[in-house]
């Protein structure tokens, strides 16, 4: 869902300091206006942290669902601006701390002793979950949060404007680079990435056959593929065939749909929007494969819930975790389609889900099974923040692409020793 679904750019840094703070133990309250209601007739209150999705409805839907749980008097504090992971993880270090909120697995949260133990809620159903979901939030062999909702990220073209430059939808990355060229005129450019150029250096890596770790935790981006594709990126940027001032970031698919640029990168979630707007005229495809061990690439985002470890009311938490993301199937479909376009993590709703069985959304499923790459838990804030470092150093300011890569591998390598020693 897009309001907030730049989940890797400039929020990235105020986390990676939020984290900072958190370990060392200093970060002070953030009042003690902590939303919560009076209580239900079972003397529980619980909080549960949402970032403030784009999509019109969102912030109903899950006062609603909140609302119809008579187990507990459940408030929502709904936060808005890009400062979410901020928030989140000052608030969780005080005595207002939510008791359930949404974020993305990740082994600090696990190792600091955030987020509690799931394993009990979702073993029962395990089966019945998206294998790589539960991969990605398994961690010491439990599982630490529930996936509510899967966002594959891919390009929308303008076929038209293909059409008219008499090109096809790229395959590889080459290919992309002459498309932005052939494609930007006076008034449109070739191809948004974002204004930060920052979403596709997951996908960049992927497209080369390579990935951010290794099965043994070690750096494995750093190729000469990889470079080589930065500097094609690079190309891009410096002849000016990449739109970079868009009114609202990648998230948001206004750049496509107000004919600003032929090709942007966005989510599933953006889908029908895009196609009320654009009708037929729309196209998607993967990220382009790069260099010769090259493959397409779909990123997958999305979000999870989680409970915090160092709730008041761990197992009434728990509980309502499980009412919602495990029991409540008709709340977990509305919430994947009724407020755009996401992959219900859950099988048996994915393979009922009648609006993403035809056109433009059966094409991203298609996309998301065939081509999607989901969170490796041990892929830190901080290595996030230092492949930006990467885009911004090697494409925007145009350096080397090696030495800017060197200098991710320092941080990358720290973190991966405070982790795995």
């Amino acid at each position: 869902m897009s309001a907030m679904r730049n989940t890797n750019w400039d929020r990235r840094t105020v986390l990676r300091a939020a984290m900072g703070l958190a370990a060392a133990g200093g970060l002070a309250a953030c009042g003690s206006n902590n939303g919560r209601g009076g209580g239900s007739g079972s003397g529980t209150s619980l909080t549960q942290y949402f970032h403030a999705y784009g999509e019109a409805g969102t912030e109903q839907a899950v006062k609603r669902y909140a609302k119809a749980y008579d187990k507990a008097d459940v408030s929502t504090q709904w936060i808005t601006g890009s400062n979410f992971e901020s928030k989140l993880f000052s608030a969780l270090l005080t005595d207002n701390a939510p008791d359930v909120f949404e974020f993305h697995p990740q082994i600090q949260l696990v190792k600091s002793g955030q987020v509690a133990d799931l394993t009990d809620i979702i073993e029962p159903v395990k089966d019945d979950f998206n294998q790589a979901d539960i991969a990605s939030h398994t961690i010491d062999g439990k599982i630490w949060g529930v996936r509510m909702i899967d966002d594959p990220q891919f390009f929308y073209y303008r076929k038209s404007m293909l059409e008219d430059a008499g090109i096809e939808p790229p395959t590889t990355l080459d290919e992309l680079v002459e498309a932005a060229a052939k494609l930007t005129t006076s008034k449109v450019k070739g191809v948004f990435l974002g204004n930060s150029v920052t979403p596709v250096m997951n996908p960049l890596i992927w497209s080369t056959g390579a990935d951010t770790l290794d099965d043994k935790n070690q750096i494995a981006y750093h190729t000469d593929a990889v470079a080589d594709g930065l500097g094609k990126l690079r190309t891009m940027f410096k002849e000016g065939h990449l739109l970079l001032d868009a009114p609202a970031d990648w998230w948001d698919p206004s750049a496509i749909t107000q004919g600003l640029v032929a090709i942007q990168w966005c989510g599933m979630w953006a889908m029908p929007v895009i196609e009320k707007a654009l009708g037929d005229d729309v196209g998607i495809i993967p990220f382009p494969a790069s260099g010769p061990g090259g493959k397409q690439a779909v990123t997958n985002g999305g979000w999870s819930m989680f409970v915090n470890a160092k709730s008041k009311h761990l197992d009434e938490a728990k509980e309502y975790v499980k009412w919602l993301w495990i029991d409540q199937k008709e709340y977990q479909e509305d919430w994947a389609l009724s407020y755009g376009f996401h992959i219900p993590p859950r099988t048996s709703l994915a393979e009922s889900a009648d609006k993403l069985k035809t056109g433009l959304a059966a094409e991203g499923v298609k996309l998301f099974n065939e081509f999607g790459h989901f969170d490796n838990p041990a892929w830190t804030q901080a290595m996030i923040v230092a492949l930006e470092g990467v885009v911004a150093d090697a494409v925007r300011k145009g350096g080397s692409a090696e030495a800017a890569l060197d200098k991710a591998d320092r941080t990358v390598n720290r973190e991966l020793k405070k982790l795995f020693g």
